[in-house]
């Protein structure tokens, strides 16, 4: 998934010599942590964060000091159609909460680590009425290719498979199912020379 499909489109921003008064009062107002900062081409410029406006809390500060003595300059951005697995990566690596995101040079939103949060839980179908198998594969026994077939045959949907990268003939495999009787499964899986771990429905 890209990343332009999880943004929040239409970001609200911050004139980069506004006072730290506004940027705050913009976050509480749209209940967000993160604020681009635009010139007046509105060009970004930086970011702030509610984290940034912590340290100067005081009325008299916010009232007097402009954004831009504040914000990060030259701030991260990702492209809009980079994946969400790249946002989620320098998110996780910089130890930041969002980043701006552009289009040919145009800010046009800004993905946050709950943002990309959701988009996992989408991707494996974690809200969804769904069973989870995990399964030690045995490439003796035909593989994941076999387990696959048999899963299939079963009618199950498979929402996302996930695995460990345990060295060996064997191999856990995470199987995400709908509609899916998985005594009936187990059982044939079983017999097949496959080991089922759990199931978790």
């Amino acid at each position: 998934m890209k990343v332009k499909n999880w943004v929040h489109k239409q970001p609200i921003i911050v004139n980069r010599m506004a006072l730290l008064q506004e940027a705050s009062q913009l976050m509480k107002q749209h209940n967000i942590r993160h604020l681009p900062v635009v010139d007046d081409d509105g060009e970004l410029v930086g970011f702030v964060t509610e984290s940034d406006l912590r340290q100067f809390s005081f009325p008299s500060m916010i009232e007097a000091i402009p954004v831009h003595q504040v914000m990060i300059t030259n701030p991260r951005t990702i492209d809009a159609n980079a994946s969400i697995e790249e946002a989620a990566k320098i998110i996780h690596d910089k130890k930041i909460g969002g980043l701006p995101v552009m289009d040919g040079g145009r800010l046009v939103g800004v993905i946050t680590a709950s943002d990309l949060l959701s988009a996992f839980i989408e991707v494996m179908g974690l809200l969804k009425s769904t069973t989870r198998i995990d399964v030690l594969v045995s490439e003796e026994h035909g593989g994941v290719e076999m387990v696959t077939k048999i899963i299939k045959s079963h009618d199950c949907d498979i929402v996302n498979v996930a695995t460990d990268n345990k060295e060996g003939k064997k191999k856990v495999y995470y199987f995400r199912l709908e509609n899916c009787e998985a005594e009936l499964l187990v059982t044939d899986l079983e017999a097949a020379g496959h080991k089922v771990l759990s199931v978790m429905e």
